[in-house]
């Protein structure tokens, strides 16, 4: 359940309880998927509790509306008061926070005229939890970037997502792997992949993936610590010979890679480099040092 009875959101410019919220079913949103989100978390610092790349976040909120035609007229910085404010009234620190831009009731496929703004938070554990994930490549692939703007976190594309997790699950994996429309590796369904191999991290460039601001944080990080990351197109084959791999994304975080279509990785997970970025990652989130020394 994700919210209660006492829970609050935020809805079109007040604060109310979600138990009282209501939507027109006539949407834009609801009937083609014409809408635009975030995933954002929130974590108890040492410090207080702290929005993780609130900045980012609501940043590129403002701009998947751009991209995609929605007229948006929220700033950053007022969205990043929101967000503190919807976790003060509900208690939260730990939290997962959702803001959402949904269009009114407009039946043609045109630009929509009225368009609003939901912001709900909930206590949310990982996405995959702490366990090492096993993978599938999946049937499903990546839209052609030509026909969507891949760059936008739009409602509507996570169809293509609940299709390859979907069928992930019937086939007993986790979660699936997605190629692009050039058959090279791209993106789980809510998250970007790093591989590893001979010390080196890889993972595919921009264009037929979500530009994850968890992924950018990963490269941040390797630099900072000095591990060789490369940005390229990467065959399935790859995946054959590298030595560990990992998703990240802000609801997974870190998850480390058992195997994929039922291939183990070489590497015991404590042993890899993303175990390394995980603890880095966690630090960062809590606001903590951490210290890195190169065997």
């Amino acid at each position: 359940m994700y919210y209660t009875k006492e829970t609050i959101l935020f809805l079109n410019g007040k604060f109310i309880k979600a138990v009282d919220a209501h939507t027109d079913l006539y949407s834009q949103t609801l009937h083609y998927g014409f809408g635009a989100f975030e995933g954002i978390r929130a974590y108890q610092t040492q410090n207080g509790t702290k929005i993780f790349k609130a900045y980012e976040h609501f940043e590129r909120l403002r701009k998947s509306c751009a991209l995609v035609g929605i007229p948006f007229q929220y700033e950053t910085e007022e969205l990043t008061q929101i967000a503190y404010q919807l976790l003060e009234r509900n208690n939260l620190s730990d939290s997962y926070i959702r803001p959402l831009v949904y269009c009114g009731p407009n039946m043609t496929l045109t630009q929509p005229q009225d368009v609003f703004l939901m912001m709900c938070a909930w206590e949310w554990d990982k996405y995959h939890g702490d366990k090492q994930l096993k993978l599938c490549v999946s049937s499903y692939q990546r839209p052609n970037p030509n026909s969507l703007k891949m760059e936008a976190k739009v409602t509507g594309h996570y169809v293509n997502s609940i299709l390859a997790t979907s069928e992930a699950k019937v086939r007993g994996y986790d979660e699936a792997l997605m190629l692009d429309m050039e058959g090279n590796v791209a993106e789980a369904p809510g998250a970007n992949i790093f591989i590893e191999k001979n010390g080196v991290l890889y993972t595919p460039p921009l264009g037929h993936i979500l530009p994850g601001i968890t992924r950018q944080t990963v490269i941040n990080i390797c630099r900072e610590l000095d591990i060789p990351v490369k940005e390229r197109p990467i065959k399935p084959e790859e995946l054959d010979s590298a030595d560990s791999a990992f998703l990240c994304g802000t609801a997974a975080e870190i998850a480390g890679i058992e195997s994929i279509d039922a291939k183990p990785f070489k590497k015991e997970w404590y042993e890899s480099l993303g175990a390394t970025v995980q603890e880095a990652y966690k630090c960062q989130v809590l606001e903590k040092s951490f210290s890195y020394v190169i065997i």
